[in-house]
């Protein structure tokens, strides 16, 4: 917050998105660091805090702004310069009557609770909505993966085949259960068209399995597909894979696509299969387009 409020010490009035690249230039970030994104992949990361850096400094007074989308120093401002600290932090704020008020005094809407709840710790509301939000969804992963792993073997292979639907494979769900074949071992091994039209095949393998999978099991499912005249498949796990058969399907001319336990019950949340919404949150940010015409 300091390099960003000496960037407006000038006295004249700048647009905050003017002073992204400046800044990012100032931190020396990499390109790689300019474009990182959020876990929502909404909104860059630095962009992300620069916009919050300029709330909290006009939270404390140091900042004003003059009009739609600009930004000034104001005089306590000024002073804040003319006297700098090391660094403006949370703490350095907190001498402010205004950012304190903001942070713990009176009424507030659920924004600003949020925002001030954020500021304690350092990181803008969006990283804290979101680092709880993957908190959240790690947790219902792992009892999701433990119930897939307690389930029946015919209740496994009807779960697979649906999530395959639900991705926007086998066509129908009646369909793609016809392309299924039980192999009598506790998986699931079959075919399952790739498109509506069943123009061409995935062949698949499923195991409920404790231990890793190790190269010698993918390269069976690999040699099963030259016997179909095949190219694709897929080998699906509630376990994982060793780092040796994931370098082999690497290395091979065929596509097949290994998901592991934790990587199945990521798409069984993003494809709502066996979870419920409990509630949604829309985070909004400025639309900065709406405003050019000003």
């Amino acid at each position: 917050m300091l390099p960003l409020l000496r960037a407006t010490a000038d006295g004249e009035e700048h647009r905050t998105r003017e002073l992204l690249e400046p800044l990012a230039d100032l931190f020396h970030l990499s390109s790689e660091d300019r474009e990182r994104l959020l876990a929502s992949g909404t909104q860059r990361i630095f962009e992300n805090r620069v916009y919050w850096g300029v709330v909290y400094l006009k939270k404390a007074g140091l900042l004003e702004g003059p009009r739609r989308g600009y930004i000034r120093i104001t005089e306590a401002g000024r002073a804040a310069l003319g006297n700098p600290p090391e660094r403006i932090d949370i703490g350095y704020l907190n001498r402010y009557p205004s950012f304190v008020t903001f942070k713990s005094g009176g009424a507030r809407t659920d924004t600003e609770t949020v925002a001030t709840v954020a500021a304690s710790t350092g990181v803008t509301p969006e990283e804290q909505i979101e680092s709880t939000w993957l908190e959240l969804r790690r947790g219902l992963g792992d009892d999701l993966l433990t119930k897939v792993k307690s389930s029946p073997p015919a209740f496994f292979e009807r779960l697979v085949v649906e999530l395959l639907v639900k991705m926007g494979y086998g066509g129908s769900l009646k369909d793609a259960g016809k392309a299924i074949g039980r192999s009598g071992d506790g998986g699931l091994d079959g075919v399952i068209k790739e498109d509506k039209l069943g123009l061409d095949r995935i062949y698949l393998q499923a195991k409920r399995w404790d231990g890793t999978v190790g190269r010698p099991f993918v390269q069976a499912f690999a040699g099963s597909l030259d016997g179909v005249h095949a190219s694709r498949g897929v080998m699906i796990t509630t376990s994982t894979f060793s780092h040796d058969a994931r370098d082999y399907v690497q290395a091979i001319g065929k596509q097949i696509v290994l998901i592991d336990g934790h990587e199945l019950v990521e798409l069984m949340i993003d494809h709502g299969v066996g979870v419920a919404p409990l509630k949604s949150y829309a985070l909004h940010r400025i639309d900065e387009d709406y405003f050019e015409a000003d």
